[in-house]
């Protein structure tokens, strides 16, 4: 179900600081990965299960976003969306996105990175949630206050779900959630390349991350 006011919204909260250190953060983990290797020997079965946990949470990432942009999608500063995975967590989007984060830590086979870029994650994405809070509050008033007031902030409480019948959503909001998940899972051929290219000796290993 979604709400609609036509009381005057403060202007919505701009997401290009945000973008800026994720985008930092990126880079910080790309060198990472090129010249350190995990505690963990690349080929063992210990190193193999984490990778593939990492994975797995990188494809949870993945269609959570795809899920959650089918109810958010083009409407996001325009209506209250309670419906679906936004009556379980406010931030949906922000909660698969930490998921698939800490699996690219754990793809590399570490669980020190993957603590790391998960915490780093969900500091910016809480402030992003809180400046957006806001917004939202001055715009709905006392429906997204009662929302707010039931529905937690992050972590989703999957007691809380509901649905309705049907929904429209926005066929290109999709389009762009669904190629933004590909670098998600571009990442792991390009982690198995840079374990081959570690082994062949190409690239020099000046750390190991736990």
């Amino acid at each position: 179900m979604a709400y609609t006011s036509l009381k005057s919204a403060p202007k919505a909260f701009d997401q290009h600081k945000r973008l800026i250190v994720v985008q930092v953060a990126a880079v910080a983990a790309i060198v990472l990965l090129l010249f350190s290797r995990p505690f963990l020997s690349e080929g063992s079965n210990g190193h193999e299960l984490v990778e593939m946990t990492g994975f797995s949470l990188v494809l949870i990432c993945f269609l959570g976003r795809l899920w959650s942009i089918l109810y958010v999608g083009g409407r996001k500063n325009d209506e209250l969306v309670v419906s679906g995975p936004f009556s379980m967590t406010r931030n949906p989007l922000y909660f698969f996105s930490t998921i698939g984060v800490v699996g690219i830590g754990l793809m590399f086979g570490s669980a020190l990175a993957a603590a790391m870029l998960g915490l780093a994650s969900f500091l910016v994405f809480r402030f992003t949630a809180g400046r957006e809070a806001e917004f939202l509050s001055g715009k709905f008033g006392a429906a997204y206050a009662a929302y707010a007031e039931r529905t937690p902030r992050f972590w989703p409480n999957p007691m809380l779900y509901r649905d309705q019948d049907q929904w429209v959503f926005s066929t290109s909001a999709l389009k762009s959630t669904f190629r933004d998940g590909l670098y998600f899972l571009a990442l792991f051929p390009l982690i198995e390349t840079v374990e081959y290219l570690r082994g062949a000796g190409v690239l020099p290993t000046l750390l190991t991350v736990y």
